[in-house]
């Protein structure tokens, strides 16, 4: 491989304010750019935003800096995957049109260098959370869409926006290891190895960096968040990494 493939989610953009916002999309502007030389593939892997809708001639308002970014990377023949998470899963083809970016609606399995990734946001995985489950079928339902693109955007948004500021991604406590028997993603990214062997799992939706050995040469790595840590995975055609963007050289 000529170029590095990487991976990062749980961006939160648009929580838990203005400003705290803005400072993070700025981190974030300056990660690409630290990236962009040897980067051939960047998987988004969901919660870029924490609330994305598209109305038929609205979008939220903001974020210029990071689709500028992104755009610029697209330009230049850099592949990009956006996976939908579960705060911004009304995405739909803005971003393809406006980026060129592929939108990704659940799980995408692909092969690099003879080594099989199993990638998702990782939301509705694993056992438990059956609330959450029966929810994300209903959000991401045409019908709801439909319904909530009713709404009038100022509306709409404005009440988003106030949900967002009591989501999780709006505390600002980190996440705490559970124990790799509880762990949910990594559950399911065993009961997934009963079928077919991957190299790697990689998820988001944890907003905790994992990287855990499952046996059989398979690794789920969580690529955290960046309200905290800032991590995110990098693959050079050997191996996968999990690091953190520091901002220095």
């Amino acid at each position: 491989m000529d170029k590095k493939i990487y991976f990062a989610s749980d961006f939160h953009l648009g929580t838990p304010d203005y400003a705290e916002s803005r400072a993070r999309e700025a981190r974030i502007v300056s990660w690409l750019n630290f990236i962009e030389p040897d980067c051939g593939e960047l998987f988004l892997m969901g919660d870029i935003f924490d609330f994305w809708f598209e109305y038929a001639k609205v979008i939220p308002k903001g974020f210029i800096r990071i689709q500028g970014k992104l755009a610029a990377m697209a330009d230049k023949g850099i592949k990009i995957y956006f996976f939908k998470g579960n705060h911004d899963m009304w995405v739909r083809d803005y971003f393809t049109k406006e980026i060129g970016m592929e939108i990704i609606s659940d799980e995408l399995v692909i092969e690099r260098n003879e080594k099989r990734f199993y990638l998702h946001h990782g939301d509705g995985l694993g056992p438990g959370d059956a609330k959450y489950k029966f929810l994300r079928k209903i959000f991401r339902s045409r019908l709801c869409q439909w319904l909530f693109a009713r709404l009038d955007p100022n509306l709409g948004i404005g009440m988003a926006s106030a949900w967002s500021q009591g989501s999780r991604a709006a505390q600002t406590e980190k996440e705490v290891f559970m124990g790799e028997d509880k762990e949910w993603l990594a559950i399911y990214a065993k009961e997934q190895l009963q079928k077919q062997h991957f190299d790697y799992f990689i998820f988001g939706h944890r907003h905790l960096p994992l990287d855990l050995d499952l046996g059989n040469e398979s690794r789920y790595v969580n690529i955290g968040e960046w309200i905290n840590y800032n991590s995110y995975a990098v693959f050079d055609g050997i191996d996968l990494k999990l690091e953190y963007f520091t901002g220095k050289p």
